[in-house]
C-alpha cells in the first residue's frame, strides 16, 4: 500500500505562524485555520469579500428555497453515536482524517467568502458517526473519509459497501461499527466503482488471511480492474497537479479557504491499496444471495465510473444509488482531469434505476450525502436528477446546434426554474459553466468554429503583444482596478491574465489577478470550481510552496498494472529530441504469466505489443512478471534485478542503460500560472529516472 497524501506541500513562509498544520501520513499536511471561526484571512494578502460579493451572496440567501429543509431532516435521520475523536491517525501516527478542522462551520453563521448554497452544503456534509438506514439491517458510517461506508446485516456477518480511501478510517469505522452494533465477521466486500475513495481502504476491513482465502466474497462491476488503473496512468502527473486547485490541496479549512467537497468534506490521507474482486457483476442485471441477503445488482457503465453498479435489496425495499445520485449533480467533465462524460447515457440509466427499483423502493441511500426515505420522496430525487442530467445534454446541444460555441455556452446554459429550485438539482461537484462546456466538446469537440481559433497562439506569445496594444503595465493595472473596484471580476480578469503571462515576475499583476480570482472563487456554488479560482489565488500571491510530493500508486496498484499498460507509459515518459537518431528492439519475456512483447524504438517513437516476438532483437529480457513488478514498484533496479539472476539478457545490455536515459521522470510542481515556480526546472537528471511507475492520478471523488 502507499502513503496516500492529498494535502501534501508544506506551506510557504508566507503563512507563517497563521495556521496550524498537523502532519498527515505521508508526509503532507492538514491544513487547520485558527482563525477559521473568527473569521480571519489565513494570508496575509488575502481580501476579505468585497461590497459586490456580499451584495451577490445576499441576493442568493433571497432566492434560493432555504424554507425546504428536509436534507437536514434526512441527514440527521437514524443517528446512533459519534466517536469521541474527531482524528483518525496512520499507522506511522501522523493524521489521515481530520474532522475537527471543519467545526466552525458549526456555528450558524452566515459567511459572506462562502456561497450560501454551498455553506448550506458544507454543513450537510458535517454528518459524523453511525447512523441507521433501514433497522436492525442496514447501518452507514458517514464522516469518516470522503465516501460513507456502508454495513449490511446478513445472517452471520457483515457485507462492506465501498471501504473507503484508506486503510485507517475504513478500520476505525469497522470498530466502532463493531462496537455499537455487536461484533461480527466481515462476509463479503462490495465495490460500487471504479475510484479509489470506493476500494482503497479494503485492506482496513480485509485481513490477509481472508484476501488469500478467498472466502470472502469481493463482488465489482465488470471492467472494474481495467478502470481502476487504467483511468489514472496516462496523464497522471498531470491530473495530480490539477487536482491540487479542483480540491483545493494547499487551501487551509477556512471560510476563505477550504470548506468543502460537495460529496464530503475532503479526501482521507493514509494508506491505500486494491484487493481484487474475486466474483465480477457482468450482466446488465443480476440476482445474487450473499449470508442470506438477496440484491439485485445493475450494472450502469458509462456514468459516473467507467464501471460502476447501482443495488436493490427487494427485502427490504432499499436502493444503493452508487454515485449515480447523491445529494449533488456531479461532474461531467471533472477538473482535475478525465475523459467526458455521457450526461445523456447518466440520465438513461438513472431513468433504468426508476423503472426498475424506484416504483417499490422505500429507501434510498449511496456511496455519498444521505439517504431519502419515502417512495414518493425518492421518486422525486431520482426524477430531478434523471432530468438535470438529460436537460443538460439536451438544452447544450439545442444551443449548439443553433451555432452557440463551447466558448458561449456557459454563459447562455440555465437549468429550467423547476430545477433550479430543487437542491438535489444544483451543481456543486460539477458547476453549470463546466459541465455544459464539456458536453459541446463532447459532440464536437474543443474548436469553436472560428479559424482564427484553430491555430492559436500560445499566451505567453499573444500576451506580449495585448500590453502593448493597451499601452503597458500601469494602464492594466489601473484598468483592472478599476474593474475590481466596480464588481467586474471577469473583465478583470481578462486584461490581467494578459499582464501577467506577458510580465509572469510582476508581482502588483499577480497579486491583482489574485484579488479578482479570490472575489470570483467566494462567488461559487460548486466548491470545484471555488478551488480552483482560490489555489490560482494562492500561487499568485505566494507562489508554489516545495515539499514532499502526492503518493497516489502502491504495490496492489502495480501489481494491478497490466504490463502493456507500464510499457505504454514508458513511451509516454521518452524524450524525443533526447532518442532523435537511437533505434532498438527489444524482446520481453515474463514466463509465470506466460506473456511476450516485442518493444520497438524508432522514430523517436516507442511502441509495444503483446503476444509477438521480433525476430531479430537487440535485446531479449526474460523475468519473472512478479520480479518485474518489483521494477515497476520501485523497490529494485532492473540492474538489481540482472545482477541477483532474476531477469536475464541476451543481446546488448547497453540498450537497457539507453532507455533509462531516455526517460522523463514527472514531478507534479509545474505551473499552472505563470511566475509561480519556484525553482527553475521541473527535469530530472537522467542518472534519477528509473524504470519504475510513476505516481497515478488520483480518482477520489469522480
Amino acid at each position: 500500500m502507499n502513503k496516500k497524501v492529498i494535502t501534501v506541500f508544506a506551506i510557504s513562509v508566507a503563512l507563517s505562524g497563521i495556521q496550524n498544520t498537523v502532519l498527515a501520513s505521508g508526509g503532507g499536511e492538514v491544513l487547520s485555520d485558527p482563525g477559521a471561526a473568527e473569521g480571519k484571512h489565513f494570508d496575509p494578502k488575502g481580501k476579505s469579500p468585497s461590497d459586490h460579493t456580499i451584495k451577490l451572496q445576499q441576493q442568493q440567501r433571497e432566492s434560493l428555497p432555504f424554507d425546504d429543509k428536509r436534507d437536514f431532516d434526512e441527514a440527521k435521520k437514524g443517528f446512533i453515536a459519534a466517536p469521541t475523536y474527531k482524528q483518525i491517525k496512520s499507522e506511522d501516527g501522523n493524521v489521515a482524517w481530520d474532522m475537527a478542522s471543519y467545526e466552525w462551520l458549526l456555528q450558524d453563521k452566515s459567511f459572506d467568502s462562502i456561497h450560501p448554497s454551498l455553506q448550506r452544503q458544507a454543513v450537510l456534509n458535517m454528518a459524523y458517526g453511525l447512523y441507521e438506514v433501514v433497522p436492525d439491517k442496514i447501518y452507514q458510517i458517514r464522516g469518516f473519509d470522503l465516501a460513507n461506508i456502508t454495513f449490511i446485516k446478513g445472517n452471520t456477518g457483515w457485507i462492506i459497501f465501498d471501504p473507503l480511501t484508506a486503510k485507517e478510517t475504513a478500520a476505525a469505522a469497522l470498530k466502532f461499527a463493531n462496537e455499537q452494533l455487536g461484533e461480527r465477521p466481515v462476509v463479503a466486500v462490495v465495490y460500487s466503482h471504479s475510484h479509489a475513495d470506493h476500494f482503497g481502504g479494503a485492506r482496513g476491513v480485509l485481513t490477509d488471511e481472508q484476501i488469500k482465502s478467498g472466502k470472502v466474497k469481493i463482488i465489482a462491476p465488470e471492467g472494474f480492474m481495467e478502470h481502476a488503473v487504467a483511468e489514472n496512468v496516462y496523464a497522471g502527473n498531470a491530473m495530480n497537479r490539477r487536482l491540487f486547485f479542483q480540491y483545493g490541496v494547499l487551501l487551509p479549512r477556512s471560510p476563505f479557504g477550504h470548506v468543502d467537497q460537495s460529496i464530503g468534506k475532503n479526501t482521507a490521507a493514509g494508506t491505500t491499496g486494491l484487493v481484487p474482486p474475486n466474483m465480477y457483476i457482468k450482466h446488465d442485471t443480476e440476482t445474487h444471495t450473499i449470508d442470506g441477503v438477496e440484491m439485485i445488482f445493475q450494472n450502469t457503465p458509462g456514468t459516473e465510473a467507467p464501471a460502476e453498479m447501482n443495488t436493490y435489496f427487494p427485502d427490504m425495499k432499499a436502493f444503493w444509488a452508487a454515485e449515480n445520485i447523491t445529494g449533488t449533480v456531479h461532474n461531467i467533465y471533472t477538473l482535475r482531469g478525465a475523459l467526458v462524460r455521457d450526461a445523456l447515457e447518466w440520465s438513461k440509466q438513472i431513468n433504468n434505476a426508476l423503472y426498475l427499483f424506484g416504483q417499490d423502493a422505500e429507501v434510498m441511500f449511496a456511496s455519498h450525502s444521505w439517504p431519502r426515505w419515502g417512495n414518493a420522496r425518492i421518486q422525486e430525487i431520482m426524477r430531478s436528477q434523471r432530468d438535470i442530467y438529460a436537460n443538460l445534454n439536451n438544452e447544450v446541444l439545442h444551443l449548439a446546434n443553433q451555432g452557440v460555441t463551447v466558448n458561449e455556452v456557459h454563459n447562455q446554459y440555465k437549468p429550467p426554474k423547476s430545477l433550479q429550485e430543487q437542491w438535489s438539482a444544483h451543481s456543486y461537484h460539477g458547476s453549470e459553466a463546466h459541465n455544459s462546456r464539456a458536453v459541446i466538446n463532447r459532440y464536437l469537440g474543443y474548436w469553436d468554429g472560428n479559424p482564427a481559433t484553430l491555430i492559436p497562439l500560445s499566451p505567453r506569445d499573444s500576451a506580449p503583444l495585448y500590453v502593448e496594444m493597451m499601452g503597458g503595465a500601469d494602464n492594466i493595472l489601473k484598468k483592472g482596478q478599476e474593474l475590481y473596484d466596480k464588481g467586474e471580476y471577469l473583465m478583470a480578469s481578462e486584461i490581467l491574465n494578459k499582464l501577467v503571462y506577458a510580465e509572469p515576475s510582476n508581482q502588483k499583476a499577480k497579486d491583482l489577478l489574485a484579488d479578482v480570482f479570490e472575489q470570483v472563487g467566494f462567488q461559487q456554488e460548486s466548491p470545484s470550481v471555488r478551488n480552483s479560482f482560490l489555489a490560482a489565488a494562492y500561487e499568485l500571491r505566494n507562489g508554489i510552496p516545495t515539499g514532499a510530493t502526492p503518493k497516489t500508486s502502491g504495490p496492489d496498484v502495480i501489481r494491478a498494472m497490466s504490463t502493456t499498460l507500464w510499457l505504454d507509459f514508458l513511451g509516454v515518459r521518452l524524450d524525443s529530441e533526447k532518442a532523435e537518431g537511437t533505434e532498438f528492439v527489444i524482446n520481453l519475456v515474463t514466463p509465470d504469466n506466460d506473456e511476450k512483447y516485442a518493444v520497438e524504438l524508432s522514430n523517436s517513437t516507442l511502441t509495444n505489443i503483446e503476444g509477438h516476438l521480433a525476430p531479430n532483437p537487440d535485446l531479449t529480457i526474460t523475468i519473472d512478471r512478479a520480479d518485474l513488478e518489483q521494477v515497476m514498484m520501485g523497490a529494485v533496479s532492473m540492474d538489481e534485478q540482472i545482477d541477483n539472476g532474476k531477469a536475464k539478457l541476451e543481446g546488448d545490455r547497453a540498450v537497457i542503460n539507453q532507455l533509462k536515459g531516455m526517460l522523463t521522470s514527472f514531478t507534479p510542481d509545474f505551473e499552472l500560472m505563470p511566475g509561480t515556480k519556484n525553482s527553475d526546472s521541473t527535469a530530472t537528471d537522467a542518472k534519477e529516472a528509473t524504470f519504475a511507475q510513476p505516481e497515478l492520478g488520483s480518482t477520489e471523488g469522480g
